[in-house]
């Protein structure tokens, strides 16, 4: 005789959102936030059980936790990964802090992986905006003739990427010969 009343129900459920968490932890690299709304949503969508949405998270909290202290998850190590992968694609550092803030991490990793980037790379920011014009074939690369017509949508562009006015139109104002030696530098 069990003395706790569905016991049972409460181990299968910890079990089964542990095997959907190691299989997701196979396939991708999340942050602690990213897995814990994944466990949830599949509760509340595949397994619909009858626990409360306090018991589920709390279920889900402990197994995040245990992830954690087994070193499976470590967002210190996913902000530093992923701010590294997004300033290869020409991410600003505004950009970075807000990706990673949407994705979950605390502000002393963002703030960590930040100060990182900013003592490894002088002006990571003007690395970025000449890989973000390479890679959208804006500024420089125009054909002279229509760079002026499309000056403020560039602007835009590299504004939207989270690039300063004043950088913007220094990455903007270069000369293609300029350009194309950054360029081979970077």
């Amino acid at each position: 005789m069990n003395p706790t009343p569905n016991k049972n129900d409460f181990e299968d459920l910890t079990t089964h959102l542990k095997d959907l968490a190691y299989s997701y932890l196979e396939k991708y690299n999340p942050s602690k936030q990213q897995l814990k709304v994944y466990l949830l949503k599949k509760y509340l969508t595949k397994i619909k059980g009858s626990k409360s949405k306090k018991e589920v998270t709390s279920i889900i909290d402990k197994i995040v936790k245990n992830l954690e202290n087994n070193k499976i998850i470590n967002d210190e190590m996913y902000s530093d990964s992923k701010a590294r992968t997004f300033l290869r694609r020409g991410y600003s550092l505004n950009k970075i802090n807000q990706s990673l803030r949407s994705k979950g991490i605390e502000d002393k990793y963002i703030k960590q992986t930040i100060n990182k980037i900013k003592e490894n790379q002088i002006e990571p920011d003007f690395v970025s905006a000449l890989k973000l014009c390479k890679r959208r074939r804006i500024g420089p690369l125009r054909p002279e003739s229509n760079r002026e017509l499309f000056y403020k949508k560039d602007m835009g562009i590299l504004a939207r990427g989270g690039f300063s006015f004043d950088l913007s139109k220094r990455v903007l104002d270069l000369d293609k010969s300029e350009f194309n030696k950054l360029i081979k530098i970077i």
